[in-house]
């Protein structure tokens, strides 16, 4: 019942960032709706008894390229969760039911992988975000993988770092599980997996996830 419990909680909380986006994004500002993704981030992990610990200092003004390991589906939120910023993601999200909204809504940037020219406009895109002043956030590794190992990286997209003369920091994500202080495989998101296993995690006792700058 619990785990029913917090599942629903969270998939309520969803479907109201939902709604915000559509009826209240219009109204506010760039700098307004960037606190409130980064409000929403944090509100769900608590909500799933997943506690932020950061290590180091998140960058607090762009320009700069984020640059992190890739374990699970709450990578976004727990960096978004860390400080808003612009994630680059493949075109299939945009058409996603609800979840395509919110990641448009948090100015998710599109690239179509199966087209090697369009990483040449991408890279375009994010140097003039870049100049900009703005946050972005790329996965290199391209996909996800355990959190233990690293897997080779695409580093294509981090050429917008130079042509927009913007900073890299890297981030390296861990979930920890709070009982046993080891690695949670509870949220890996590998390969061919689907999303909706991953719901279990609502079942599962508290976590921490590290973020180390």
């Amino acid at each position: 019942m619990r785990a029913a419990f917090k599942l629903l909680r969270g998939v309520w909380h969803v479907l109201m960032g939902w709604v915000t986006i559509y009826f209240r994004f219009p109204q506010l500002t760039p700098a307004q709706r960037e606190a409130r993704v980064q409000v929403w981030a944090m509100q769900l992990l608590r909500i799933w008894d997943i506690d932020l610990e950061v290590r180091g200092k998140p960058v607090t003004t762009g320009p700069a390229l984020l640059v992190s390991n890739h374990i699970s589906w709450l990578d976004i939120v727990v960096i978004h969760a860390t400080r808003h910023c612009r994630f680059v993601s493949k075109s299939e999200l945009r058409g996603w039911p609800l979840l395509g909204t919110l990641a448009t809504g948090a100015g998710t940037l599109y690239i179509e992988r199966a087209q090697r020219k369009d990483a040449m406009r991408m890279v375009k895109d994010m140097a003039k975000s870049l100049r900009n002043g703005e946050v972005l956030a790329v996965f290199p590794e391209g996909t996800t993988g355990d959190g233990i190992g690293m897997l080779p990286f695409h580093s294509n997209l981090i050429q917008s770092a130079i042509e927009g003369d913007a900073p890299i920091q890297t981030l390296a994500l861990q979930f920890i599980d709070t009982h046993t202080h080891s690695i949670s495989m509870a949220a890996r998101f590998v390969g061919d997996d689907t999303l909706l296993p991953k719901v279990e995690i609502a079942g599962l006792g508290p976590m921490i996830c590290t973020t180390m700058c």
